[in-house]
C-alpha cells in the first residue's frame, strides 16, 4: 500500500516519506494508536517504500505487491501466541534477522501488540533493538503504550496515531466497496477506527444490533437460565466479541448523552430505544454498566475464558 493511499495520517506519512527520501530511517519505530486506526497499513507502506525498485512505494512493482500481501521473504511478522509474545518466538525472529536478506537491501519485521511481550521475551529483544543485524528495520505496534516495557520504548522512535474523523472513516469504507449509508453508520459506531468500522459494516452485525441490545438490557438477575444461555451464545462468537462489546459501549454512552440533554447520538437509528432505556436508568447506573463493559474488554485482551467473562458481565448488568 503506497503512502498516498493512507487516509487521515498525513503528518505521520509525511515524516516517514521525508525519512525514506533522505535515507534516514530509524532502526526501530513504535507506532502507538487505537486498534484498527491504520498503524499496520502504515508499517506495510514504510516497508514497501524501502523495498520498492523505484524507492517510492509505487504499489505496482513485484516487491511492493509481495510486501502488501505480507509474502515478501525479507519481511517477518511477529504476533502474540495466545496471551503473550513468547521468548521462543523472539529467538526465532532473531535467527531470521541474522540471515542475509534474500533480495531486499535489508530484513524487516512488524511486531503486533508490542504491549504483550512476556517479560523474558521483551528482555531478549532489547539487544536486537539496540543493534539490529544487517541494519534490519523493526516496527512495533501497540494500542496500549503504557504496557510496553520502558526499555523497549526507549529504544524506538515513537509515532502517535490519532483516531480519524467520521468522514475519513466513511471514505475509507466506501473505497472498500461499502455502501454510503452503511459506511456512514459504521463510521459513527467506530470511534474513529477504520478497522472497527470495517467490522461494523457487516450487514448481519448492524441488523442484529437492535435485537442484541434488547436481549442484554432486558436480562433479569432472577432468570439465571436465560442469562447463562445468552452468555453462552455471545462467548461462542469469540472472534466478534470485542466488536459486540464496543456496540454495547457506544449505546450506553448514548444514554449518557440523552441524560445530559445532548442530542448527539452515535446510534441515531436507535434513538427511540435509547430514549426508553435512558428513562429507566439513572446516570450512576449507566456509568457503572460502562465500567463493567470496560473491565470485560480488558479481561478478554488478557485472554481470559470468554464464557466466564460474559457470565460475570451479564450478571452485573442484570443486577
Amino acid at each position: 500500500m503506497p503512502f498516498d493511499d493512507i487516509i487521515g495520517h498525513d503528518r505521520i506519512t509525511g515524516i516517514l516519506q521525508r525519512a525514506v527520501a533522505a535515507r534516514r530511517i530509524a532502526h526501530a519505530y513504535l507506532f502507538v494508536g487505537p486498534e484498527g486506526c491504520g498503524k499496520r497499513k502504515t508499517a506495510v507502506a514504510l516497508v514497501e517504500a524501502m523495498y520498492c525498485k523505484d524507492s517510492c512505494g509505487c504499489g505496482k512493482c513485484a516487491a511492493c505487491r509481495r510486501v502488501a500481501l505480507l509474502q515478501h521473504p525479507d519481511l517477518h511478522i511477529l504476533e502474540p501466541d495466545g496471551a503473550f509474545i513468547k521468548i521462543d518466538q523472539v529467538r526465532q525472529l532473531q535467527r531470521e534477522l541474522s540471515l542475509r536478506p534474500y533480495e531486499a537491501p535489508f530484513k524487516s519485521c512488524i511486531i503486533e501488540a508490542a504491549d504483550r511481550f512476556h517479560p523474558a521475551a521483551g528482555n531478549a529483544l532489547l539487544k536486537t533493538l539496540e543493534e539490529p543485524p544487517g541494519n534490519a528495520l523493526m516496527i512495533l505496534l501497540t494500542a496500549n503504550p503504557d504496557a510496553v516495557l520502558q526499555t523497549i520504548r526507549s529504544r524506538c522512535q515513537l509515532l502517535n496515531f490519532q483516531t480519524l474523523s467520521e468522514e475519513s472513516v466513511a471514505r475509507i469504507l466506501v473505497q472498500q466497496g461499502v455502501g454510503q449509508e452503511t459506511a456512514r453508520l459504521a463510521a459513527s459506531l467506530s470511534g474513529g477506527s477504520p478497522g472497527r468500522a470495517h467490522a461494523f459494516s457487516n450487514d448481519e452485525v448492524l441488523s442484529g444490533r437492535h435485537e442484541l441490545l434488547e436481549q442484554i438490557l432486558s436480562l433479569s438477575g432472577g432468570d439465571i437460565s436465560q442469562l447463562f444461555t445468552r452468555s453462552e451464545r455471545l462467548a461462542a462468537d469469540k472472534e466478534n466479541l470485542p466488536e459486540l462489546l464496543d456496540l454495547l459501549m457506544t449505546f450506553l454512552r448514548d444514554l449518557l448523552h440523552i441524560q445530559s440533554g445532548s442530542s448527539e447520538l452515535v446510534n441515531r437509528d436507535l434513538e427511540e430505544m435509547a430514549l426508553r432505556e435512558a428513562a429507566v436508568r439513572n446516570t450512576e447506573q449507566v456509568m457503572q454498566m460502562i465500567e463493567h463493559v470496560i473491565e470485560t474488554r480488558k479481561a478478554l485482551q488478557r485472554n481470559v475464558n470468554a464464557r466466564l467473562a460474559m457470565d460475570l458481565l451479564l450478571m452485573r448488568l442484570a443486577a
